[in-house]
């Protein structure tokens, strides 16, 4: 049984039968043969179905806010924010899914047509994540089902019962069972799900996880898109408004505890405004209010895995042992359950496991820098590289800044955002591959090139 635990308090909130070897492959062979009827369906037939299951989003919602908080943790306000945030992406998929995958005549001379169409690729796994398990699972379960995919989908065993709940709500809107399977289980099902013969894996996770996964399928020659880690780096200009900056920059290092793909992870500052950021980047942190994610006020809650407290004490005691300043937390709270203390850490270097290492908590450190170049120095000094963002009055030199950084997104004064329009991509350990916008759609099908020459 996969036992279901509160991190906000450490209870058994439920109890639930994983499945085994055997019943993968089943549901593997079930949506193998389900997927054809489900790709010869007309489009509009498979957007309905979409639409049905937004409008069960809406009518559910508050339901399904709250399993998210009780199972994640996440604080109330902001799984319905997640929830509500899903619904914009969902309409950019039904609104550009068609024109994507229409076919397209390139070419027509001298007695000869070249076309392109779109195939689905099949059965596809989707191997999704807890954090934001909404937001990561339907930036592939929504476009490849709407390509004519069937969709195995291993929800994170931390987000389970959101998954079943996605599940039911997919399948209640015509979404056929078999077309979309959710298994359920802890890392080992993912690996049998790994086993089927499926055309392809797209996955959110560790990049230990992800270089197992993209070993074990790369003799198949299967579709693979790995969304990974980040260390995701800001640098503070010196013409800045400070206290904005400071405001926007602790929300993108905090919100949803620290636990977000995107979450600011590092922080440079110029050396002319250096104390000044840190002080009212530290005030900004003491602000928000720790409590019960179920409360509304809550902004801090409890990380969903225990295991991660252990990874911010050794960091916090790494960087204290060579220098940095404790400013604000450091420590886990005494409490039941996963809980520690949003921590801001000065003075930093990239001697540092907190400038190096994905922290994936509520945590930061703030590096004093002499000006641009060393900045974009310090923030290409990654294994990562996902986001990157820059604070400065003027577009110029922060697009010249930023076009030297190796990352998938940039942002100008703004951090901790996704767009349903724009792709979402990482370089060097951050992964490979891509969802969203126009790109993330075209991934779920493959192009076949027509030549007709006519008699």
């Amino acid at each position: 049984m996969l036992r279901v635990v509160n991190p906000a308090d450490g209870d058994v909130i439920a109890e639930l039968p994983e499945d085994t070897p055997d019943s993968v492959r089943a549901k593997y062979e079930a949506a193998r043969a389900a997927q054809p009827a489900w790709a010869a369906t007309p489009l509009e037939q498979r957007l309905d179905c979409v639409r049905r299951f937004r409008a069960g989003i809406v009518r559910d919602l508050e339901k399904l806010a709250a399993i998210l908080t009780a199972e994640v943790g996440k604080p109330i306000a902001q799984s319905r924010s997640e929830l509500n945030g899903l619904l914009g992406r969902i309409d950019f998929f039904l609104a550009e899914t068609a024109a994507v995958l229409a076919p397209r005549q390139v070419f027509e001379g001298d007695g000869m047509r070249e076309r392109i169409t779109h195939e689905p690729l099949g059965v596809i796994a989707n191997i999704s994540a807890w954090n934001y398990p909404y937001y990561v699972g339907a930036n592939v379960f929504v476009p490849a089902l709407l390509a004519g995919n069937a969709v195995l989908y291993k929800p994170s065993e931390y987000a389970t019962l959101t998954g079943i709940e996605i599940g039911n709500l997919l399948h209640a809107a015509g979404v056929p069972q078999d077309v979309f399977a959710v298994a359920v289980g802890d890392g080992r099902i993912g690996a049998e799900v790994l086993q089927t013969a499926i055309d392809g894996v797209f996955f959110t996770g560790s990049y230990a996880t992800g270089v197992r996964i993209a070993q074990a399928v790369a003799p198949r020659m299967i579709r693979l898109q790995l969304e990974l880690g980040g260390k995701d780096p800001a640098y503070v200009c010196d013409d800045v408004d400070v206290a904005a900056a400071a405001a926007s920059l602790a929300d993108g290092a905090m919100y949803n505890t620290g636990q977000s793909c995107c979450s600011v992870e590092r922080i440079y500052a110029h050396e002319s405004i250096y104390e000044a950021f840190v002080d009212a980047f530290v005030a900004e942190v003491r602000r928000f209010k720790i409590g019960a994610p179920t409360r509304e006020d809550t902004y801090i809650g409890p990380l969903t895995r225990a295991a991660q407290i252990e990874v911010l004490e050794r960091q916090v005691a790494d960087a204290l042992a060579k220098g940095a300043r404790l400013l604000t937390g450091g420590h886990r709270i005494e409490r039941p359950g996963h809980w520690f203390e949003p921590t801001v850490l000065a003075d930093v270097d990239h001697s540092m496991a907190v400038m190096r290492e994905e922290s994936f908590g509520p945590i930061i450190g703030i590096q004093k820098v002499a000006g641009d170049e060393e900045a974009v120095r310090l923030m290409n000094d990654s294994d990562y590289g996902l986001t990157a963002g820059v604070y400065s009055r003027d577009e110029a030199r922060a697009a010249a800044i930023l076009a030297r950084v190796a990352a998938g997104s940039v942002y100008w004064n703004c951090c901790d955002r996704v767009s349903p329009r724009l792709p979402w991509s990482g370089v060097k350990r951050s992964g490979i591959g891509l969802t969203l916008s126009a790109y993330g759609i075209e991934a779920f099908a493959r192009p076949k090139a027509w030549h007709l020459r006519s008699p």
